[in-house]
């Protein structure tokens, strides 16, 4: 073709609002005619903010399955310390995402592994944050969207894991690549007004996420969807899912995603840390009920709990 990359640039090392105005100050960058975003859910972010900025088409190239950030118009900023800061809303979607198992297949397993625990999310979170609101076209047809979230990856997930340990492409990692890329992502498209209007894309599972980026030995040592996927389980303790939590709790006992506490690093002593950062983010606040950091505590004591006892059955 006739298109030319006018230069390559390295977003650093966290998406941080300071790292993407700093790109946009490379004249390479400002006069090119569209922009590429190339990498994982980090990278691909600070491009958005980068090309709306700039006010330029983007295009994204996700190198990993971990999330759905390659197809969405949603934005997850950073302090340098790794610590949550904000959402980003760009005003548009991606041009295009152009998704290549063989890339993904060669990537290391266990962005995999964190993006199938990360999307495993989806469906619950949806389902509970929308749960008795009253959805438009739109919302209806977002949360609709999420119920084919959660079968694939339990269907296919653990073949997936094995062809990406072995670097091979096959069907199994194709589905799960699109479940945790294209169907997580449609579905945050269809969920969330950048107004604010309605917010129904994620709610507890994510809690626990942003609570444990408080406990350095857990926010700082264990990737995104590990923790969320024990976020899912609590999730679903908190709302009395208990059939479906001991459900997703074996596949990710399957697949080695947390089922207790311990394995995320976090303890008894660290759950007050957890839901005193739970309880200031958006989520906290998308229940149909009113969600108290004591219950919430309890719920991951529970899911804590029945994860021991799988542990123990298997011994």
């Amino acid at each position: 073709s006739e298109i030319a990359i006018s230069g390559f640039f390295h977003f650093g090392t966290e998406c941080t609002f300071s790292a993407a105005h700093a790109l946009e100050t490379e004249p390479a960058i400002q006069n090119a005619d569209m922009i590429f975003a190339v990498g994982g859910g980090k990278a691909v972010d600070t491009a958005k903010l980068v090309a709306l900025d700039l006010n330029k088409p983007f295009f994204t190239f996700p190198t990993i399955a971990s999330n759905c950030a390659a197809c969405t118009s949603i934005g997850v900023f950073y302090n340098a310390d790794d610590t949550f800061k904000d959402y980003f809303y760009p005003s548009r979607c991606p041009e295009h995402t152009f998704l290549n198992t063989k890339i993904i297949a060669e990537a290391p397993e266990s962005l995999l592994w964190a993006g199938i625990g990360d999307a495993l999310s989806k469906e619950c979170e949806v389902e509970l944050a929308s749960r008795g609101e009253k959805l438009d076209h739109t919302t209806l047809l977002g949360t609709q969207l999420a119920h084919p979230c959660t079968d694939p990856l339990v269907q296919y997930g653990k073949a997936a894991m094995e062809q990406c340990r072995a670097n091979t492409p096959g069907y199994e990692l194709e589905q799960v690549a699109l479940c945790i890329v294209i169907s997580t992502g449609v579905v945050s498209n269809l969920t969330v007004d950048p107004g604010q209007a309605y917010y129904y894309n994620s709610s507890l599972a994510h809690c626990v996420y942003y609570g444990a980026t408080l406990v350095p030995a857990s926010g700082g040592r264990h990737l995104h969807g590990e923790i969320v996927s024990f976020g899912v389980l609590t999730l679903l303790t908190y709302d009395g899912q208990l059939e479906q939590r001991d459900r997703i709790m074996r596949f990710n006992r399957s697949i080695g995603l947390p089922v207790t506490l311990a394995e995320i690093e976090l303890t008894e002593a660290d759950l007050q840390t957890v839901a005193d950062k739970a309880a200031t983010v958006l989520e906290w606040t998308k229940a149909p009920y009113p969600v108290t950091k004591e219950a919430f505590m309890q719920a991951m004591r529970d899911a804590d709990a029945a994860g021991r006892a799988l542990l123990a059955a298997e011994k």
